[in-house]
C-alpha cells in the first residue's frame, strides 16, 4: 500500500454508510482515522465510535485542525462552501475524494471487479464477494451495503480480486464524473441501465455517455460483463477493448438463462455455460427475475476467476442475504416484515413481482416512501402509477424535504395515489409516517407480507411494525 508518511486521515462527511465503511477499512490497515458530520446516528457512529474513532458533530475549521490530519477525504454530500472544505482549499491541503481514496490504498496491484448498473449494483456485489470468499479466492470488497453474513459492508482480503459496486453518481464537489470512473476495472458489470439522478444526470444520454467512459477503461486483458437483454446496455460492447461476455435470455447471449422456476423461498433456472457448452442447472434462494439475472452475472465473473460451477452453487445457497435488500426483518403475529431500498419504479415493481412469486399465498401490503432526488421528482409520476401491479394494498407517504424541489418538478403523491386506483388497486396516501403506521397496524392481518420500500429510514416504520405488532397480536 503506498502510504507516502500518510498516518492520520479526516472524513469530511464520515457518516454515510460509504466513507464510514472507507474510515473502518482505513483504521483496520493501521492509519489514525477521524471525522466530522452533520447527522451522526447509530448505527454507523456507535460502529465508528467503537473502533475509537474521534467523530465531530457539525462542521468547524476547529475540528480538523485538532485533529491534525495529514490528509483529508472529502464525501460527496460536502458542498463548496462547506466551513471544513474551505478550510481544506484555503490552507491547500492534500485532499482525495472518497472513490479517489479506495482505489489509492485499496486497489494497489488487484484486479478490480466493479459492479455497475442503474439496478441490482449491492445484491450483485455482495454476492460475488461472498462466493468468491467462499470459494477461498480471500477478495477484498467496498461494497455500498451490509451483507448479513459479515455484518459489515466490505472485506480486507489478501487475494488477488477486489470487488467494487461501482456507482454512477457524482465524485465530490471538485470533480461532478462519476464515482466508477476512478476503480480501474479488470472486470466489469454492467446489469441495468435507466435514466436515474434526475438532480444530476439531464437525460439518459447523459447516463450512457457516463457508462461509455466507464466502458473504456477496461483494458485489453479485460472483460466486460453484460446483461444482453437491457437494450441500453447492448451497444457499450462496442466501446469495449477487453473480452465481452453477455448474459440473459437471448439466444445470443454467452450466458443463456432459460426454464427460470419460482418456488416459494427458491428459483432455479439453467444456464448454458459457454466455457463447457452445457446446460447447467443453478438455484438460489434470492427472490425474482431480476435477481435470477443478477446471479447470472455473478456466475459469469466467478467462472472468470476460476471457480467451478460446484463450488458457485454451494456458496449461492449458503448466501445470506443483504439488509434493506427484501431484508426480512421477522414475522410477528402471523404478519410478515421486510425492509428494502427499492426506490426507482422499475426496482418497486421487481421487487413487489419478486415477492408474490415467492410469497404467492400472502396478502401484499407495499408501503412506499418516495425519498430520492429523483423519486422526489416527477420525472417518474407515470411510471410509478404501474409499478405497483403485484401489490394487494398500496401505501404511498408524502415525500420529505420537497421544499428542495421546485415546485414545477415535484412528484404529485395525491395524484399518484388517486392513479394507482384508477388501475384497479387499492391505494392510499399519508402525510406522515405515524398515521400510515395506524393504518397498517389496524388494516393486517396473519399472513400478511409488509414491504417497507425506502432508500432512506421511512422514519423507523419497519422497526416500529416489528415492536407494535407483536403487542397487536396479543391483544
Amino acid at each position: 500500500m503506498e502510504t507516502d508518511g500518510i498516518k492520520k486521515i479526516y472524513l469530511v462527511g464520515i457518516g454515510g454508510i460509504a466513507m464510514g465503511t472507507l474510515a473502518t477499512m482505513l483504521k483496520e490497515s493501521g492509519f489514525d482515522v477521524a471525522g466530522s458530520d452533520r447527522n451522526l446516528y447509530p448505527p454507523m457512529s456507535t460502529h465508528l465510535q467503537n473502533l475509537g474513532i474521534p467523530l465531530f458533530e457539525g462542521f468547524s475549521p476547529e475540528n480538523p485542525e485538532k485533529f491534525a490530519p495529514d490528509l483529508f477525504v472529502m464525501g460527496n454530500v460536502i458542498r463548496r462552501d462547506n466551513p471544513e472544505a474551505q478550510f481544506v482549499m484555503a490552507q491547500d491541503k492534500p485532499c482525495l475524494s472518497m472513490p479517489q481514496a479506495i482505489s489509492r490504498f485499496f486497489l494497489d496491484g488487484r484486479k478490480s471487479i466493479v459492479v455497475a448498473g442503474t439496478h441490482g449494483k449491492s445484491t450483485t456485489s455482495s454476492l460475488l464477494a461472498w462466493v468468491l470468499e467462499r470459494g477461498d479466492k480471500d477478495p477484498r470488497a467496498f461494497i455500498g451495503a451490509f451483507l448479513k453474513d459479515w455484518g459489515r459492508s466490505y472485506r480486507l482480503g489478501s487475494g488477488e480480486y477486489m470487488v467494487v459496486e461501482g456507482d454512477e453518481y457524482d465524485t465530490a464537489f471538485f470533480d461532478k464524473g462519476p464515482k466508477f470512473l476512478h476503480y480501474q476495472p479488470h472486470i466489469g458489470i454492467v446489469g441495468s441501465i435507466e435514466f436515474d439522478h434526475a438532480d444530476i444526470f439531464a437525460d439518459l444520454e447523459a447516463i450512457l455517455k457516463a457508462f461509455r467512459n466507464f466502458v473504456r477503461l477496461i483494458p485489453e486483458s479485460g472483460f466486460l460483463i453484460l446483461n444482453g437483454d437491457d437494450p441500453n446496455c447492448v451497444p457499450l460492447a462496442s466501446e469495449c477493448k477487453g473480452h465481452v461476455i453477455t448474459y440473459g435470455s437471448s439466444r445470443r447471449a454467452d450466458w443463456r438463462i432459460s426454464n427460470v422456476q419460482y418456488h416459494p423461498g427458491e428459483v432455479s433456472f439453467q444456464l448454458r455455460n459457454p466455457v463447457t457448452m452445457r446446460e447447467e442447472t443453478f438455484r438460489s434462494i434470492l427472490p425474482g427475475r431480476h435477481n435470477a439475472w443478477n446471479v447470472t452475472a455473478v456466475i459469469a465473473a466467478a467462472t472468470l476467476a476460476g471457480m467451478s460451477s460446484k463450488s458457485i452453487q454451494e456458496a449461492l445457497l449458503a448466501f445470506g442475504g443483504v439488509k434493506r435488500r427484501q431484508d426480512v426483518i421477522g414475522e410477528f403475529g402471523g404478519v410478515l416484515v421486510m425492509d428494502d431500498f427499492a426506490h426507482h419504479p422499475t426496482a418497486v415493481h421487481e421487487t413487489l413481482l419478486a415477492l408474490k412469486l415467492f410469497h404467492p399465498l400472502r396478502r401484499l401490503i407495499a408501503a412506499f416512501e418516495p425519498r430520492s432526488n429523483s423519486s422526489r421528482r416527477n420525472v417518474f409520476q407515470q411510471l410509478y402509477s404501474g409499478a405497483f401491479s403485484a401489490a394487494d394494498i398500496v401505501c404511498i407517504k408524502q415525500p420529505p424535504a420537497m421544499d428542495s424541489i421546485p415546485g414545477q418538478e415535484r412528484l404529485d403523491a395525491v395524484r399518484l395515489v388517486e392513479d394507482i386506483r384508477e388501475r384497479g388497486k387499492d391505494a392510499r396516501f399519508f402525510e406522515t409516517a405515524d398515521a400510515l403506521l395506524g393504518f397498517l397496524l389496524q388494516c393486517v392481518r396473519s399472513g400478511d407480507l409488509i414491504v417497507c420500500m425506502s432508500n432512506g429510514s421511512f422514519d423507523g416504520l419497519t422497526q416500529r411494525l416489528a415492536d407494535t405488532l407483536p403487542q397487536r397480536s396479543e391483544q
